[in-house]
C-alpha cells in the first residue's frame, strides 16, 4: 500500500465525528468493544463495529482479543505522521511569520 493510500484511508477515517469521539475515548485508556458501545447509545453494536473496523484498516486502533473480549488500543502513530507532513512545517512557518512581525512592530 502506498503513503498515498494509507493517508487516504486515515482522512476518511477522521472523517466522521462518531470516529473521532471513539479515538478520543481511547486516549486514556483501552476499552472494550461493549464499553465503547455502552458509551454510544444512539449507535447500534453493528454500527460501533463497523467504525471500529474502519478505525482498524486505518491502523488508528489496534485491537486485542482477551477470550470474549475485544480490546481496542488507541494507536497515535498514523496521526503523528499527518501531523508532521502536513501540520508541523505550516505552524512552524507561522510562528517564525509571527516572530518577524512582532521584530518589525518592535523597531
Amino acid at each position: 500500500m502506498s503513503i498515498d493510500e494509507k493517508n487516504d484511508l486515515i482522512f476518511k477515517a477522521l472523517a466522521a465525528s462518531s470516529r473521532r469521539a471513539m479515538l478520543d475515548m481511547l486516549k486514556d485508556h483501552p476499552q472494550t468493544t461493549g464499553e465503547l458501545c455502552a458509551r454510544f447509545p444512539d449507535l447500534d453494536r453493528c454500527t460501533v463495529m463497523q467504525h471500529l473496523k474502519v478505525l482498524e484498516q486505518a491502523e488508528l486502533v489496534i485491537v486485542r482479543r482477551e477470550g470474549r473480549e475485544r480490546w481496542n488500543y488507541l494507536n497515535p502513530l498514523p496521526i503523528k505522521e499527518i501531523h508532521d507532513r502536513w501540520i508541523g512545517p505550516y505552524a512552524a512557518q507561522a510562528v517564525s511569520l509571527l516572530g518577524r512581525l512582532k521584530d518589525d512592530l518592535e523597531r
